[in-house]
């Protein structure tokens, strides 16, 4: 069983320590400049931590977008980062489903993600065929396109996602 831990919004004195979170866990990905942008860029984005006895072992940001053709709130996970010695132990799913609780209060009606299917769909995202990432996926990142829909519309959105200036970099969507 996990020990407990609390999400709370980030402020600025975390910065140190999610500089040395995404590191630890992305050991092949530098993630900071964008997360750095991505902060930076408040109020567009929810960033949450998990705090553990003082300590940060978590942390996310959900990116306000929009979407082309229609004109409803949406966001984008990402990045989502847990040190790794408290991988596995519910520190990511929790911070997953707080964010999305929060943004379903703010009326966000879809959040997309790119990531691992078996990850994702255990907190309800399914593959996404009617918004498009900004940029062409490559085939082998078949299914990793996902969207959970917060309020059930019965009229899916169609388009393209709209993502702020830290998110147009191409290299971000490529592997």
């Amino acid at each position: 069983m996990a020990e407990e831990f609390e999400i709370r919004t980030t402020n600025p004195d975390d910065m140190a320590a999610l500089e040395r979170l995404y590191p630890r866990a992305f050991p092949d990905e530098d993630l900071l400049a964008l997360v750095s942008d991505l902060l930076d860029s408040k109020p567009s984005v929810l960033s949450l931590a998990a705090i553990d006895k003082g300590a940060l072992v978590g942390h996310i940001i959900f990116t306000h977008c929009g979407v082309s053709e229609a004109d409803s709130h949406v966001a984008l996970l990402g990045p989502l980062a847990v040190i790794p010695d408290r991988q596995r132990q519910g520190i990511g799913s929790k911070l997953i489903h707080d964010g999305l609780a929060r943004l379903k209060t703010n009326q966000t009606v879809l959040v997309c993600v790119l990531g691992d299917p078996g990850y994702y769909s255990r907190s309800g995202f399914t593959e996404e065929t009617n918004v498009r990432p900004p940029y062409p996926l490559p085939d082998e990142w078949d299914g990793a396109w996902q969207s959970v829909n917060l309020h059930n519309t019965r009229q899916p959105l169609h388009g393209t996602l709209c993502v702020p200036r830290p998110w147009r970099t191409k290299a971000l969507w490529q592997p």
